[in-house]
């Protein structure tokens, strides 16, 4: 008996020993990938920010968005559009247009909004793919903008949003907080985003050309944006259609008799303002803790039990090249409908696509939602896939002879 108590506490000890080892090996390859990285890049301290090139702050954008956070990354763009509109202006739009408000377009624009973000991102500045898609947001806004529907404020909030919100689901939700150098890349990448679509910074504190790096750029947008919030962020009811119409969409994977709850905790995750503008009323503390539970298990879950992402694995949404034979690009995932993902035998038999079917859900059925993939210039709603192509190719050319991936600050 003795022996059998001493073996079993022998490989108590070694099993002990062995998971302290592994979690110290997470932890120590998670932070030292992250120090190794800035050590790589010459920016060291607030006089280097000045210095940032575009080139440079895409680079270590792409890095936290591929490697280092990928899901809460992707989550907190999408919730950055999904905040835009607690905006009456940005939510009569859309509702006008009815491409968010109707079932029948919203899981498309959803898409499209998302397949253009994710080009810009994914690539380069000085890129034919980034300086394409940015040429086709540009065509789609630029009626409504002549027409004095999108305003210069709706533009410069929602471009905020694309940074606040990053910087602020990844504070508060993964396993660490992100870097001044990589705070101020981030704000260096859509200040330049911001430069292609003609956003006028008039408003901001060193606005429109006296901010001295992208950590300040961060600064200005940030006081800004929660100022106009309070001004403009106010209760009205097209808000509320586009945010009934947006969970929709989120909870698409849901099962029927859980969606209740699931539309409620889409309420915990917003603050009281959005709330309000929304015309929600507050969830129970319950789900509030709920959220907070979650999240917390996770981020102790990624920092001790998890190893840093390998390069091989790097999160990229959307093809790398385009189809040899139509020159078209595809969606490798879908979160709500399955627009422009390549309907393969895999793909078709997933579990995600079995799934979708068991539920009545959209999946890929290799008819619908454009399984052929996208041409960048012809993203949009359908009435305008066949327009703007020659506008658009020349907003690309003027950007790409440019020269995006220098420093924004150093030519103000």
């Amino acid at each position: 008996m003795a022996q059998i108590q001493h073996k079993l506490g022998s490989r108590a000890t070694t099993g002990l020993g062995v998971l302290v080892c592994y979690i110290a090996l997470c932890r120590g390859l998670r932070y030292l990938r992250r120090d190794t990285k800035h050590t790589q890049l010459p920016y060291k301290t607030r006089e280097d920010f000045m210095k940032m090139t575009a080139e440079d702050a895409w680079e270590i954008v792409r890095y936290v968005q591929s490697l280092e956070f990928p899901w809460m990354t992707g989550k907190a763009l999408s919730f950055a559009l999904f905040k835009t509109y607690g905006i009456p202006t940005i939510s009569k739009l859309l509702c006008d247009t009815q491409q968010l408000s109707q079932v029948e377009y919203a899981g498309r624009r959803y898409v499209d909004t998302s397949v253009l973000i994710i080009e810009f991102l994914a690539h380069s500045p000085t890129s034919d793919r980034a300086n394409s898609a940015i040429a086709r947001m540009n065509f789609l806004h630029s009626r409504y903008q002549k027409a004095g529907k999108i305003s210069n404020d709706d533009m410069l909030y929602t471009l905020s949003l694309f940074v606040l919100e990053v910087e602020k689901w990844v504070r508060l939700y993964d396993w660490r907080s992100l870097t001044p150098m990589e705070i101020c890349a981030l704000g260096t990448h859509w200040k330049v985003v911001g430069d292609a679509m003609d956003i006028d910074y008039s408003g901001l504190r060193h606005g429109p050309s006296n901010f001295k790096d992208g950590l300040e750029f961060f600064e200005d947008i940030k006081e800004w944006s929660d100022e106009y919030e309070r001004r403009c962020m106010v209760p009205n009811k097209f808000s509320h259609q586009l945010a009934e119409e947006t969970t929709r969409i989120l909870l698409t994977d849901v099962p029927g008799p859980l969606k209740r709850f699931g539309r409620v905790l889409v309420t915990a995750l917003m603050d009281q303002r959005l709330r309000g503008a929304m015309l929600y009323d507050k969830p129970p503390t319950v789900y509030l803790k709920t959220i907070k539970f979650i999240f917390g298990v996770r981020k102790l879950f990624l920092t001790y039990l998890i190893p840093p992402r390998p390069y091989a694995l790097r999160y990229s949404p959307i093809s790398e090249h385009p189809d040899p034979k139509t020159g078209r690009y595809y969606m490798s995932e879908y979160d709500s409908e399955p627009w422009y993902v390549k309907s393969t035998f895999l793909v078709r038999n997933s579990p995600l696509a079995w799934f979708r079917w068991a539920i009545a859900g959209p999946y890929p059925d290799g008819k619908r939602y454009k399984p052929e993939g996208y041409k960048i210039f012809e993203v949009g709603p359908k009435k305008l896939e066949n327009h703007g192509q020659e506008e658009c190719k020349a907003t690309r050319d003027r950007l790409m002879a440019s020269n995006r991936g220098r420093c924004p600050f150093a030519f103000q």
